[in-house]
């Protein structure tokens, strides 16, 4: 992805998904804080719906394709969160969701995901389990969701850093956790 992103595009991305979705609270660790000698607060997104933070990213992914992508379906490559994620928002939206996960995907996280409506693919490795996902979008006529090297996908996590930015207003340091790098990509 080569893809420039600023505030508009976060702020409209957060227009798109804020009625569907909660906004998290930020609360006091106060025992940490003090250990450290600074302020510590805590970006709730495990109240989010599904969970997680990556709802954000994937109801704004299905929210900016066009109605003709959304009639065709998405598909998209997951072990966990971002799968739930996507076959909640696909749902949400009417939109068929197929969602290949690596045969080694939590029992937990895949039951989860067809809870959520989405047909789940188990298939190899999680590289396996891309590639498959790149496979069938080529193949079935399927729009991909790439998990988190998407200008859609960022700028829907960045939602996250706009409510802190307004809960938690002047200088901060934020510390987010890093796995695909969506997540930071939209608060940075």
């Amino acid at each position: 992805m080569n893809t420039w992103l600023d505030r508009k595009d976060f702020e409209n991305a957060r227009r798109r998904v804020a009625s569907a979705l909660h906004r998290t609270p930020v609360l006091s660790l106060r025992t940490l804080g003090d250990r450290i000698g600074a302020p510590v607060w805590l970006k709730c997104e495990n109240l989010q719906k599904t969970g997680s933070f990556k709802v954000r990213g994937a109801l704004n992914s299905i929210a900016c394709l066009s109605a003709r992508e959304r009639a065709g379906g998405v598909v998209t490559i997951s072990a966990g969160n971002h799968a739930q994620a996507v076959a909640w928002a696909a749902r949400r939206t009417g939109t068929r969701a197929v969602v290949v996960m690596p045969e080694g995907a939590s029992r937990t996280k895949v039951t989860a995901t067809i809870g959520y409506g989405a047909e789940v693919v188990l298939h190899g490795t999680a590289a396996d389990a891309f590639r498959e996902a790149e496979r069938r979008a080529e193949q079935d006529g399927l729009t991909f969701l790439h998990p988190f090297d998407s200008a859609a996908v960022i700028a829907g996590h960045g939602s996250t850093g706009l409510e802190i930015d307004e809960d938690l207003p002047g200088d901060k340091t934020i510390v987010v956790p890093v796995g695909g790098g969506g997540q930071i990509a939209g608060i940075a």
